[in-house]
């Protein structure tokens, strides 16, 4: 097999992806060291690293620390229901998906202080939960709930609690209120690493802020989701006017 020999990172990159495309190199299949590739065209790691950068970020290519690149295989998307969790319940029930979950206690820094209405600095359980399926992240929460109406046993096996992390779910008791404000962005560096994506993929940003009939912030959740790895739904409920059923 001979190949051409292109000299800008581009041409470097249109060369690859017609070869991911059309097959001659397979989803899942790892390519060849960044030093053999830019042997091949004749290049610098310097340009050749700037070609994968553009594959990166059209999700053709995926790099994974201390393995190297491959091309990343179709992703099967995952709903987020908005108001009641991420994952519906016939997507939570896959046993290709898994869920970690991991809690620590943390202050309240000045964004959080903002979202949920307490002093800075005060503490805070923190829930990160990361959806994977084989191994490829599908989705990042991080759940904030202050530390007085943190329930416990939440990580049990057996918990309702942690049911609900799997599905990044409200964690306390059902609240009065959810308000959920969406967004496409770029990924934060922390978001970019958990979810393994490029700086200039773009996620879907959730913000959802739970209430209890008092106007209390019970929980604060911060959702991100690459933009090609899920579908949003949002139901509104209209409520008629008495008045117009009366009479």
């Amino acid at each position: 097999m001979t190949h051409s020999v292109p000299r800008r990172h581009h041409d470097i990159a249109d060369d690859l992806r017609q070869q991911i495309t059309t097959g001659s190199i397979k989803p899942g299949e790892r390519l060849p060291s960044e030093a053999a590739l830019a042997a091949r065209y004749r290049v610098s790691t310097v340009t050749l690293r700037r070609a994968l950068a553009v594959l990166q970020g059209e999700g053709l290519v995926e790099k994974i620390h201390g393995k190297g690149n491959y091309v990343r295989r179709p992703r099967r998307k995952i709903m987020y229901v908005g108001g009641w969790g991420t994952l519906d319940p016939w997507t939570a029930a896959e046993p290709m998906l898994r869920i970690t979950v991991r809690n620590t206690t943390v202050p309240a820094s000045v964004h959080l202080t903002t979202l949920l209405k307490v002093p800075t600095g005060s503490p805070l359980a923190e829930y990160t939960c990361l959806s994977l399926e084989q191994g490829t992240p599908h989705g990042l929460a991080r759940i904030y709930i202050p530390r007085d109406l943190a329930p416990a046993g939440v990580l049990d096996d057996d918990s309702v609690c942690r049911e609900a992390a799997t599905r990044f779910a409200v964690l306390g008791p059902s609240p009065a209120t959810i308000r959920e404000t969406v967004s496409a962005r770029s990924p934060t560096p922390d978001e970019a690493s958990a979810l393994r994506i490029g700086s200039t993929t773009a996620v879907l940003a959730i913000t959802r802020i739970a209430t209890d009939t008092t106007g209390r912030v019970v929980e604060a959740t911060l959702l991100a989701f690459p933009g090609d790895r899920v579908d949003a739904v949002f139901t509104a409920h209209h409520v008629l006017d008495e008045r117009l059923t009366q009479g």
